[in-house]
């Protein structure tokens, strides 16, 4: 008699927490797949993995890593990984794309541009599921972390596709945030998202080579003068900005370096958990908010009065909040 009870091909919940546990990379894939499927016994399925897992997750760093178009984020992504295995670490990356649903193209270039972490053994590339929306980056992605985490990755880079594409949501789930920049400060500062700048723990000027290595210094110089009239995201610590290139593969053992220090700073000075921990507290929020959404708006009779609200307003014979508090009540007394 076999010891798990299967529905159909699947593999029982055991079966998926002991693969990940030996760092099956193979059973990994598959439990995000259930973490990707909308369906309701995937959903529940996957929760059982993951809150069976929570107290296996290993002491990693997660690193967040966004820039420009063009900023050159995926061969960044392939040599940071790589120098990273090279010392021993188990690196796992997830990569961000909220549009994919519509292109599907993205992410799968993103990952062959990735060709030596691709092929090394120690390091597990992924794109990560939006479903369409940042509210699913927001709850799948943080899923695929402790994934990773309970399956022994040590680095877990979330890289997003572009300045705009997600990088306050990536935020408020890594530990370090990184931006990656190009020459010419001041033009690309114009095309940033307001507020941008004061989201990284590391500015880093990208291809920083050849005929671009004295306009690369040029920008960091910028960018240091920028950041100095800055409040720093991490309280105590100085984010700064400095030259690499992925390319040439200089500056990314500086670069893991200033990570390695900025993670014994904020672990001496509770930072670090504490930060977790709001952003658990956060990410519960989050969740709340978009279930109660949902749910509001696919209520029966919600849906069904919703169309008459919405022409009284418009035509000026009820206001907003009365009409607001008056669909809520037909949601909140037919749960009741």
């Amino acid at each position: 008699m076999t010891k798990y009870i299967r529905k159909s091909n699947e593999m029982a919940t055991n079966e998926y927490i002991d693969g990940i546990i030996k760092g099956d990379r193979v059973i990994l894939a598959q439990a995000i797949t259930l973490v990707e499927s909308n369906a309701k016994r995937h959903f529940e399925k996957a929760q059982q993995i993951i809150e069976a897992l929570l107290k296996k997750s290993s002491g990693s760093i997660r690193i967040g890593i966004t820039g420009v178009p063009g900023a050159g984020k995926s061969t960044f992504v392939d040599s940071l990984g790589t120098y990273l295995c090279h010392l021993g670490f188990r690196v796992a990356v997830l990569a961000i794309d909220p549009s994919s649903n519509v292109s599907k193209g993205s992410i799968m270039g993103d990952k062959t541009r990735m060709e030596r972490l691709s092929r090394n053994p120690l390091a597990f590339i992924r794109p990560s599921p939006s479903g369409g929306n940042l509210g699913g980056v927001n709850r799948k992605t943080r899923e695929t972390i402790a994934l990773c985490e309970a399956a022994g990755y040590d680095v877990i880079l979330v890289e997003t596709m572009g300045v705009g594409q997600g990088e306050f949501v990536v935020r408020d789930m890594v530990d370090f945030f990184m931006l990656l920049v190009l020459t010419g400060a001041g033009d690309e500062l114009q095309t940033m998202k307001k507020g941008i700048m004061e989201l990284p723990d590391l500015v880093v000027v990208n291809k920083a080579d050849g005929d671009n290595l004295a306009k690369a210094n040029k920008a960091k110089h910028e960018y240091n003068t920028i950041l100095h009239f800055l409040k720093p995201y991490t309280s105590g610590w100085t984010t700064r900005a400095v030259t690499a290139s992925a390319l040439k593969e200089t500056g990314i053992e500086d670069i893991w370096q200033l990570i390695q220090q900025f993670e014994a700073y904020t672990k001496k000075c509770n930072i670090f958990h504490k930060r977790r921990s709001d952003q658990q507290r956060n990410w519960l929020h989050d969740l709340l908010k978009q279930e109660l959404y949902q749910n509001f708006y696919q209520h029966p009779k919600v849906s069904q009065q919703l169309t008459r609200f919405e022409k009284a307003v418009m035509n000026g014979e009820r206001s907003v909040a009365a009409s607001a508090l008056d669909l809520l009540d037909l949601f909140v007394k037919d749960k009741n």
